[in-house]
């Protein structure tokens, strides 16, 4: 279906847009593309040879055969504008990306409020490592594969599946993983029930004797109704549940170890090198999955095993003065930071320190109690400005509305104008075997890469 095409991306240096591009590439198809700024993901497509242009030219769209572009691109953007003109093939992302997944024999879908990245790279590690040749297409950088795609065969598309603006609902999977269900992206959706409404859809979409993995400790997720002519495997610690984990121990570094068991009968024995409990769920779900589709035993261990997390994932990047540690996390969510606090006090350190920058001012306003209830228990908390994505602060949130509810319990936060400022608050407070965690979706990344800077 796709080959030999003129495609051109708009908004093309995005995590998913840029896959999806690199795909299509190898695939035999000529790539243009456009975006507001340049990141490594543009870059890497230029050495591909992509021609790729900063800003917008309606140029390229008239020599494409089909347009795709992103749900952040406005409906000016003169690109898109003129494609509609000339009545151009035009796909936003999600849709052209669910008319591609329809080339493939097994298309697994990883789905979930949280989790979804690492979930898609275990399964992903573990096909690998069973020497199957998936699609992988992930909403980060998976090491084992240096990048946040795989260009395979045409039996296996695993990827991320999205509920944001009900995108997985373009989908065609054949196999899904529901790993919660939260409230989160409430400037769309509103309330839960429209969440599970949504989700209920989409499980709805898979064909009879499809693959459903569900989360039985997690209660929004067990309250989606399935058809009932699909394969339903679930696993969970706390209930019943046929993919199981007991006997759970964690060794001094927080990684933990535990026996996995597959209707009731001993499967495997896992020590994973990634921290906290919700990775226990997230190597369950895998294991599901690779039992449906028959992987290797040994595989499913090994690749598990060896799983080290994707980029930005409770990543640890460096250390400062070689003996304070610095990690990063996408976390975003309230119960995303509570995990990745539970991850930390795990790690042996002085003092810890968040760095927090929200993640949307809808989001900031929706959650702004459950924010300071998770980040309070830091040892010290820096607030960063919040990251815009694509709103206007219409809602009237202030960075200070945070601190405020927080310095009651714990008078050790402050918030900081700028990414510059907070590095040098840092590097004059730190102590020794320190550890600082830079938490969020934006660009908060950049202050510990900052702090190691020589």
């Amino acid at each position: 279906m796709f080959k030999n095409k003129r495609i051109h991306f708009i908004g093309i240096g995005g995590i998913s847009m840029s896959g999806i591009a690199f795909i299509l590439l190898e695939k035999g198809n000529i790539i243009t593309g456009s975006d507001a700024t340049e990141n490594k993901n543009v870059q890497a497509l230029k050495e591909k040879g992509v021609n790729i242009v900063i800003g917008e030219d309606p140029n390229l769209v008239e020599l494409a055969d089909i347009i795709v572009y992103t749900a952040a691109i406005s409906n000016d953007n003169k690109e898109l504008v003129r494609a509609r003109e000339l009545a151009k093939e035009t796909y936003e992302r999600a849709e052209f990306l669910g008319l591609l997944t329809k080339e493939y024999e097994h298309v697994i879908c990883i789905s979930g409020t949280h989790g979804k990245s690492t979930t898609t790279g275990m399964i992903a590690s573990c096909f690998l490592e069973d020497h199957q040749n998936p699609t992988i297409q992930i909403g980060a950088i998976l090491p084992k594969i240096k990048s946040n795609f795989h260009v395979g065969d045409n039996k296996y598309f695993i990827m991320e599946a999205c509920e944001y603006v009900d995108s997985f609902l373009h989908f065609f999977p054949t196999s899904a993983v529901i790993l919660n269900i939260d409230d989160d992206h409430l400037d769309y959706f509103k309330n839960m029930d429209n969440i599970l409404a949504s989700f209920t859809k989409y499980v709805n979409l898979l064909p009879p004797n499809g693959n459903l993995i569900l989360n039985s400790d997690d209660e929004n997720t067990m309250k989606i109704k399935y058809n009932k002519n699909i394969n339903v495997l679930t696993y969970g610690i706390k209930n019943d549940a046929q993919v199981k984990a007991l006997n759970i121990t964690y060794d001094e570094f927080g990684h933990p170890q535990f026996d996995i068991y597959y209707n009731n009968e001993f499967y495997l024995h896992l020590n994973l090198s990634i921290l906290g409990t919700h990775n226990i769920y997230n190597s369950l779900a895998t294991t599901a999955m690779c039992i449906i589709y028959n992987i290797n035993k040994d595989a499913i261990k090994k690749g598990l095993e060896e799983y080290h997390g994707v980029e930005r994932r409770f990543e640890f990047i460096g250390k400062y003065q070689d003996n304070v540690l610095v990690y990063d996390d996408y976390a975003h969510h309230p119960t995303e930071i509570k995990s990745t606090y539970n991850s930390t006090k795990n790690i042996k350190c002085h003092q810890n320190w968040a760095v927090f920058q929200s993640h949307t001012y809808s989001r900031t306003k929706e959650h702004l109690k459950e924010f300071a209830e998770v980040l309070k228990n830091f040892d010290n908390i820096i607030i960063a400005p919040i990251y815009p994505a694509r709103e206007k602060n219409i809602y009237n949130v202030k960075e200070d509305d945070l601190v405020n509810l927080i310095k009651p319990y714990n008078k050790n936060v402050c918030y900081l104008p700028t990414f510059s400022e907070i590095v040098d608050y840092l590097k004059e407070n730190l102590k020794k075997d320190d550890l600082v965690i830079t938490i969020g979706a934006g660009p908060i990344n950049e202050v510990g890469l900052k702090l190691l800077e020589k």
